[in-house]
Order: structure tokens, then sequence, then C-alpha cells
């Protein structure tokens, strides 16, 4: 079983196409699945994953109620 390295906000960043300052924003609210390590944030691809599918459903809804 191979285990899952922890992303760093600058890995985080990238693979959102976001700003590092925007990730620090994110987590800092909760509003990005993450957690602390020694101080540092660090973060799971497949919370990050999940966290998108669930923005999506989100994105969708609302647009489906505005119609």
């Amino acid at each position: 079983m191979q285990t899952e390295s922890a992303m760093t906000v600058r890995d985080v960043a990238g693979y959102l196409n976001v700003d590092e300052k925007t990730v620090y924003r994110l987590a800092k609210r909760g509003e990005l699945p993450g957690f602390k390590v020694a101080g540092s944030w660090r973060f799971k691809r497949a919370d990050l994953d999940a966290w998108i599918d669930q923005q999506k459903q989100v994105a969708q809804n609302s647009s489906e109620g505005g119609q």
C-alpha cells in the first residue's frame, strides 16, 4: 500500500491555479480542507478532489435555481 504525500501550499496553489495567498486565506477560514503540521499547512489530494467536486455541485445547484 502506497501512502499519499501531503501537499504544500505551493503545491495546492499550482494544482488549483490560484495564488498561494488564496490557499492560505481559504484554509484559515476552514473553506479548504487542510491541516497543520508543525505550523505549516498541508493538504491531501483526495480531500482537495472531494472539495472540488463539492464546489462544482454547489455551482451547478445555484445556476439551476436561478433559471
